[in-house]
């Protein structure tokens, strides 16, 4: 029996189910069973084409969408039902991944909800609003009364959502309706419990209106008439569990007024239609109004008091008022600044007349977040070996009262900020600068990097839009223009930057300086940071450290971390680093600090002292790894959407193909190869040993020196420290060495 059915249903529209198909059939999965309820010639010759891969139903020309999804499920012998429309898409390995979930989760779970993105006749994956939703429901299972407040905020497809086949059949009646947001709705208030998942596995195609039939009065009034049979049936729900959050009702409540008043604002009925539209909208809200709701302040509350009056007269003068105030400000804001870009741009162009300075370096790292990776330790060398130049940091002001102890700072936009900019001879960044700053003749611009690119960068990016989510290539282009040298770690990077980055500048094949530390660090030094961590000597500490994921807004770990620690064993900690990525976002680890085994080490730095205090790392597709690999300790892949990662965000090599030691597809095989000789075997120190050569090329202990030497002291290549030969390279000892 197939974990998952496929339910791809609907006509062949602008031929996007061929698509789709051509998808599916590339890349099958034994555990995803693919049935398409074809409507209409078209549909079913382009399913045929891939038949008999797939179970293809012919169905007559005008068969609803709920027909056809009714058809194919009658058919489908998977545990649980994938609805797709014919015009939708879905990311590459979603099924597998929506299967392998699915086989995961407890008896009593009904629906499944994940993360999709959305395309247009003009873009393609835009990120969905639902990521941070997804992220705060987390991995357990939940009954709506506890996730309400979530659950029922996501996109009301059902393409972002598997349905148990059980659950369907039982209520396959109230599930039966062309309404697909009812259908939606209705599978959250009937099911038992619900689930998440925080990953993209649909795609949404938003045809264009112009080739649509026009939307009818009629098709607008059905809005209300939705939202009120909804709030009836979640009004007489039987609570599942007592709970302190919002009833179901209440949230529903509150998505139908926002839902309306939105389709009020947008869409442009005529007026007869919009007046009546409205009469509808305000009978329903008081009508379904929950006696503890309580409207929210400001213009909102006042749109919902005067919609709950039938105010519409008051309302279209309120819209009015509203549109000319917003007009107002903003031209006040402009002027605003214009004017403050103005002083601080005579500023600047003022301090660019002056010589420049080459005692001065600027440096700033990851957005100006703080002391912190390649230029913090340039800096560092530069002041043991060049003290006569003075270093100046840009950081912002949340992040300057965490600088190690008299670091010279500034903070953006200030004049100081605008004068060390314009006159310092070196700026070193792991990004770029602003567009603004000026490349002058005699300074010298050093770009680090913060990684060795496995996923795709710069202009590399255009064919990915969900990645570069907008980027303008022109600008990227002009910032890249100004560098100078471009440190590199080893000769992949070294191509990949020199076609991700087309420009002039000159690279440095020296090694990351950032990974000096790696051969510097003596016993000592790992006792110390294990002790600062908590991690007692006898205990294995494994590095947990995923990367960002463009096509999700939130973090939420991607194991049963608590499962997990307890699988491991007492004698093993693990340690939770989040991407940076997402600072500022609630933690999702605060409930799993228990007896000491999860440790969050999300906001420690820096990041460097953790690789050292590990035995062992487990991540994804960081960039942690290559720089992890020099201490030639063990490295386990977990790659549990790896498809969809390269799919969405595009990747320089196939890192299944050539991992750095273990790989792991699901948490099973992951606590497999933890919990016995695999994660350090003979096979994992072989595929190890082949990572290094080719990604620690030029790592030694000597990059920093190689840096300020070239780039700052102006020596010759040749009076370089020479890279030692990998073969005789000597890491900093383990922590079982350091004992």
């Amino acid at each position: 029996m197939p974990e998952l059915s496929v339910i791809v249903h609907g006509p062949n529209t602008q031929d996007r189910l061929t698509g789709l198909l051509a998808s599916l059939a590339a890349h099958p999965h034994p555990g995803v069973e693919v049935i398409v309820a074809a409507v209409g010639a078209w549909a079913q010759e382009t399913a045929r084409a891939y038949a008999p891969e797939m179970l293809v139903l012919p169905l007559p020309d005008g068969t609803d969408n709920a027909a056809a999804r009714s058809a194919g499920a009658a058919r489908a012998a998977g545990r649980w039902l994938h609805f797709v429309h014919a015009k939708d898409g879905l990311p590459v390995g979603a099924p597998r991944m929506v299967a392998e979930r699915a086989a995961d989760l407890p008896a009593e779970v009904d629906v499944l909800l994940f993360d999709h993105v959305r395309s247009t006749w003009e873009t393609s994956g835009l990120p969905s609003d639902d990521g941070p939703l997804l992220a705060r429901a987390g991995r357990a299972a939940h009954p709506l009364d506890a996730l309400a407040r979530a659950a029922l905020r996501v996109t009301p497809l059902l393409g972002n959502r598997a349905l148990r086949t059980t659950f369907w059949r039982a209520h396959e009646a109230e599930l039966t309706t062309p309404d697909e947001p009812f259908a939606a709705y209705a599978s959250l208030l009937l099911a038992d419990h619900i689930a998440a998942l925080n990953q993209v596995a649909y795609d949404s195609h938003e045809l264009r209106p112009e080739s649509l039939p026009p939307v009818t009065p009629e098709e607008h009034f059905a809005l209300v008439d939705r939202y009120e049979t909804l709030l009836t049936r979640a009004r007489n729900r039987t609570p599942a569990t007592p709970t302190t959050g919002p009833a179901p009702h209440t949230v529903l409540y509150d998505v139908m007024v926002r839902d309306c008043l939105r389709t009020f604002a947008r869409t442009h009925m005529p007026d007869a239609a919009a007046r009546e539209f409205f009469r509808r909208a305000a009978e329903a809200a008081v009508r379904h109004r929950p006696p503890e709701y309580r409207r929210p302040a400001g213009p909102e509350g006042i749109r919902r008091a005067l919609l709950e009056e039938n105010a519409y007269t008051r309302y279209r003068a309120f819209q009015a008022a509203n549109r000319a105030r917003r007009a107002a400000k903003s031209a006040v804001r402009g002027r605003g600044r214009q004017v403050a870009a103005a002083v601080g741009d005579r500023h600047y162009r003022k301090a660019l007349s002056r010589p420049v300075d080459p005692g001065l370096a600027v440096f700033a790292a990851y957005w100006n977040r703080g002391v912190a990776c390649n230029p913090a330790a340039i800096a560092a060398k530069l002041t043991e070996l060049a003290p006569q130049i003075h270093p100046v940091w840009v950081v912002t002001p949340e992040n300057a009262p965490l600088l190690p102890p008299h670091t010279d700072h500034v903070l953006p936009g200030t004049r100081r900020y605008r004068e060390v900019l314009a006159t310092a001879k070196y700026l070193v960044n792991n990004v770029n600068y602003p567009n603004a700053v000026v490349k002058r003749p005699d300074a010298v611009h050093l770009q680090t990097h913060h990684g060795t690119p496995l996923k795709r960068m710069g202009v590399d990016q255009r064919e990915f839009p969900a990645a570069a989510k907008g980027l303008d290539f022109q600008a990227l282009l002009a910032r890249i223009d100004k560098w100078d040298y471009s440190v590199s770690a080893n000769s992949h990077s070294t191509r990949m930057w020199e076609r991700a980055y087309p420009s002039r500048f000159t690279s440095l094949d020296y090694g990351y300086p950032r990974n000096d530390v790696f051969y510097s660090a003596t016993a000592a030094d790992i006792r110390a940071v294990r002790d600062r961590l908590g991690i007692p000597p006898t205990h294995r500490a494994i590095l947990y450290a995923p990367t960002h994921r463009d096509y999700e807004a939130g973090w939420t770990p991607r194991l049963d971390l608590a499962t997990l620690a307890d699988q491991l064993g007492e004698d093993t900690v693990l340690l939770i680093r989040g991407h940076y990525f997402y600072d500022g976002t609630p933690s999702p680890l605060t409930a799993l600090r228990r007896t000491g085994r999860i440790i969050d080490v999300s906001a420690y730095d820096p990041v460097e002292d953790l690789s050292l205090a590990a035995d062992a790392l487990v991540t994804d597709y960081s960039s942690i790894m290559f720089d992890y690999a020099n201490l030639d300790r063990p490295i386990v892949v977990y790659a549990d959407d790896w498809e969809t990662y390269r799919s969405t965000r595009g990747v320089y090599f196939d890192l299944l193909a050539e991992p750095p030691g273990q790989v792991a597809r699901t948490q099973r095989e992951l606590t497999e190869i933890l919990t016995t000789e695999a994660w350090h075997d003979e096979g994992a120190a072989k595929a190890r040993a082949a990572f290094r050569r080719r990604f620690c090329e030029y790592d030694d202990g000597h990059a920093a020196e190689r840096v300020v030497r070239r780039v700052f002291l102006g020596e010759s290549e040749d009076a370089l420290p020479p890279v030692i030969p990998l073969e005789l390279r000597t890491p900093a000892p383990s922590p079982r060495e350091a004992v």
